[in-house]
């Protein structure tokens, strides 16, 4: 039986999904919110990590430190991501691939897809929608470095530039210019509208 940690920081989500693979496969399922998620995994050991990207909680892990990968956002699971995701959210995409993710689903696919997703990771296998990897393909550079993404995602959540600078570690006068930064590179007029452009670019 294939152990999966299904992650999701919506509680019906997460149960409906960990209710549809109980259903579909042979499965021993696990959901949790992404507080608890470090935890679970250290303790539950699964095969498959299922992780929604499209979770403000997974953005601010993955933007929180420039070298993201699976052991960071999972510390000492073992366990190989499998991300859901959508193919209009290409910055997204380009977010999570950072984490070096073995599988990548479809969130508007088929629940079949899923379910052989998960049985393709947990044998060490690559899985990637083909519609996904179309939008691969098609994504535009990020032009925002990991720092300037970090601030931008606090900034996102409604942080003060005295809040995004004591959580980064950061003088005031600094996180102004990383936000003066983001605004000129993503062609915004101002704070309100980089954060706009950006969330639907899918980078925050």
């Amino acid at each position: 039986m294939t152990k999966v940690l299904v992650l999701h920081s919506v509680c019906l989500v997460r149960s409906a999904l960990a209710a549809l693979l109980r259903s579909e496969g042979d499965f021993d399922v696990t959901s949790s919110g992404w507080r608890a998620a470090a935890r679970q995994a250290e303790f539950l050991r699964p095969d498959v990590a299922v992780v929604d990207f499209d979770c403000p909680e997974v953005s601010a892990a993955l933007l929180a430190d420039t070298d993201t990968d699976a052991g960071r956002l999972l510390p000492h699971c073992p366990a190989p991501l499998l991300v859901l995701a959508r193919a209009d959210m290409p910055g997204t995409l380009s977010r999570a691939f950072r984490t070096r993710a073995l599988g990548y689903v479809d969130k508007d696919g088929s629940p079949d897809r899923l379910v052989r997703a998960i049985g393709k990771v947990a044998a060490g296998e690559r899985f990637i929608d083909a519609t996904l990897a179309s939008a691969f393909m098609e994504a535009d550079p990020m032009p925002l470095s990991p720092r300037e993404l970090s601030v931008l995602a606090r900034a996102a959540e409604g942080d003060s530039v005295a809040e995004i600078a004591r959580a980064l570690h950061l003088a005031s006068g600094t996180v102004r210019n990383y936000m003066a930064a983001v605004t000129r590179k993503t062609g915004a007029r101002n704070r309100i509208d980089a954060i706009r452009i950006s969330r639907r670019a899918g980078w925050v």
